[in-house]
């Protein structure tokens, strides 16, 4: 039996893509591209995190500013183009107003990270490349993603 997910613009049927009817497993080649191009910018190293948190290297603070630049020029894209999704569905991006709960919730992200030298997208790399230790990182990653979903409700949003 499917689980599926309501969020707040669109119905989300697991295993199954609503893409052109691609199954959800397609997608494991553009994940193993993006681990490898985090692998080969060094992303995924902890002793660059190192260098960033002692502000030491620039090199991640590039790597960040370089994807924010993109992501920016792509939604102004989609904006100013109306480029619809795969399945033909306008794309909506919500305007989001400050919550301090960004605020707590960025601290507890960077201590995270600061303490397990890894933050959730590059868990699977790492393991990937070799880095068995943080299988207990990426563990608690999902831990907390449960913990969240069960609390999600009594949250404020």
């Amino acid at each position: 039996m499917a689980e599926s997910v309501m969020t707040s613009t669109t119905h989300i049927q697991s295993g199954t893509s609503r893409r052109k009817g691609l199954p959800d497993w397609v997608f494991i080649f553009p994940g193993i591209y993006f681990g490898w191009v985090l692998t080969k910018g060094e992303a995924i190293s902890w002793y660059r995190i190192e260098e960033m948190f002692y502000f030491r290297s620039f090199h991640m603070y590039g790597i960040f500013m370089s994807a924010v630049v993109t992501g920016a020029i792509g939604i102004w894209l989609v904006r100013k183009l109306g480029i619809k999704a795969w399945n033909g569905e306008p794309i909506e991006i919500p305007k989001k107003r400050f919550h301090k709960g960004y605020v707590l919730g960025g601290f507890i992200f960077g201590l995270g990270w600061a303490l397990t030298g890894a933050c959730p997208g590059p868990l699977y790399a790492q393991v990937g490349a070799g880095f068995t230790v943080v299988i207990i990182t990426m563990l608690s990653a999902i831990a907390g993603t449960w913990v969240y979903a069960a609390i999600r409700d009594k949250l404020p949003h």
